[in-house]
């Protein structure tokens, strides 16, 4: 049986992520048609106003996330991914940060999709569990950026 808020499918939460999904495939058709600049600060305006939302840990990880990303692969285009931080390249999504409130978890992740350069034999990670950053994850997290992004 559901719970309160859910259906028998789906929770609040995966109910908003798909709708945020929806309007973001809309946003992206009208977008296609703008110059590279536009379309770079309409995403990142998206994305500040998402990391804008988030508090605590979440707000934290997500503004250094986005830090280390601009840093680190600058040519990949700020957006929203299911109303999530993410950056991409080639109109399709790279990395994204999905904060612990998201879906009310115990962790955030910082994750890869496919279209990474991450490839390291027959197996590798595509995303982490973040509960904070230290000099040491950033760096590594830097390197992952890099290489996906190359």
């Amino acid at each position: 049986m559901a719970k309160a808020g859910e259906t028998a499918n789906f929770t609040a939460e995966e109910r908003e992520a798909m709708k945020a999904a929806a309007s973001e495939k809309r946003t992206a058709r009208s977008r296609a048609k703008k110059d590279p600049e536009t379309v770079r600060r309409e995403g990142e305006a998206e994305l500040l106003g998402k990391l804008a939302e988030l508090s605590g840990d979440d707000r934290e990880i997500g503004e250094a996330l986005h830090k280390l990303v601009t840093e680190n692969a600058p040519h990949l285009i700020p957006r929203t991914y299911y109303g999530m931080p993410a950056w991409g390249k080639d109109g399709k999504v790279l990395c994204f940060f999905q904060p612990a409130s998201k879906f009310k978890v115990r962790y955030a992740t910082f994750g890869f999709e496919t279209i990474s350069n991450l490839n390291d034999g027959n197996v590798w990670p595509t995303s982490f569990a973040v509960t904070k950053l230290g000099e040491k994850d950033l760096a590594f997290l830097a390197e992952l950026v890099r290489r996906a992004a190359s």
